[in-house]
């Protein structure tokens, strides 16, 4: 229910694609090339949240194994570029509604920054959901427990 947004924090809710979740008051819409939708801070380029959608014939987010050996794929894989250095500090499932998702923290660092990040991820319709949010590693502490709220709200509408 959209009309729950937490204080300091609003909707973005996708009819099309089927999915909700909040973001920090103040961040801005921008387009980026083959996201769904980013939602970034104007002042802190790092902090930002992103859908991303890939069509999958899997039904199920378990069919693709268990949360810490998904994590480990997808920010090795897809979630970072590959000059960055990698870790998975944490992954772990969740339901919310009936429905799988994984939950995971990492970190990748550049030369010149961290950055401190979380993903929801789940299958519906045909479709691989990833949500992704983060701040540099410097802001982590300040960002931290809007971010886990980024990340907890992550829901898909039917399945």
């Amino acid at each position: 229910n959209v009309a729950e947004t937490p204080a300091g924090f609003k909707a973005s809710l996708d009819k099309s694609d089927g999915y909700v979740f909040y973001y920090p008051f103040g961040w801005e819409e921008i387009v980026v090339k083959g996201q769904d939708v980013v939602y970034k801070d104007v002042i802190e380029p790092l902090e930002s949240v992103s859908v991303n959608i890939v069509k999958t014939e899997k039904t199920d987010i378990h069919d693709f194994g268990p949360p810490d050996k998904l994590s480990k794929t997808l920010v090795e894989k897809f979630l970072t570029s590959p000059s960055q250095k990698t870790q998975v500090i944490e992954a772990k499932e969740r339901e919310t509604d009936g429905k799988p998702y994984y939950t995971f923290e990492f970190l990748a660092k550049d030369k010149t920054y961290t950055r401190h990040a979380l993903a929801a991820v789940t299958v519906a319709n045909g479709k691989f959901y990833a949500l992704v949010t983060g701040a540099n590693e410097r802001r982590w502490n300040k960002m931290r427990d809007r971010l886990h709220s980024v990340v907890d709200s992550f829901r898909l509408l039917e399945y």
